[in-house]
């Protein structure tokens, strides 16, 4: 099956910070708020390593991105990244912006 225009979804880099802890966390999700909402339990297939932590919030979202493959290869390179210096990835170099919240028009 081929996609189409309409198929296309972003996808986004965040990185959550624990509000009881000092950690924080790397994933992607075309949803990120609801991807937090599943992390802090609200919802079911949170990750078992967030568990201990809730509540967590978005500190940084990274994208848009084209494609799941896209995101996943700067997850990876954030997830290299220790504590603060996830909140500080140099995503301008490619391309992907830094955001404070999702736009409305990219939630699915």
């Amino acid at each position: 099956m081929d996609k189409t225009e309409d198929d296309h979804v972003d996808w986004f880099v965040y990185v959550l910070s624990s509000t009881t802890l000092s950690r924080t966390y790397v994933g992607v999700a075309v949803d990120p708020e609801r991807r937090l909402r599943q992390h802090n339990g609200e919802l079911v297939a949170g990750a078992r390593s967030t568990r201990a932590g809730r509540p967590w919030e978005i500190a940084k979202c990274y994208g848009p991105f084209l494609d799941q493959g896209e995101a996943q290869a700067i997850e990876a390179e954030v997830k290299r990244l220790r504590g603060a210096e996830r909140l500080q990835w140099g995503s301008k170099a490619r391309g992907a912006e830094v955001l404070d919240s999702i736009p409305d028009g990219k939630r699915k």
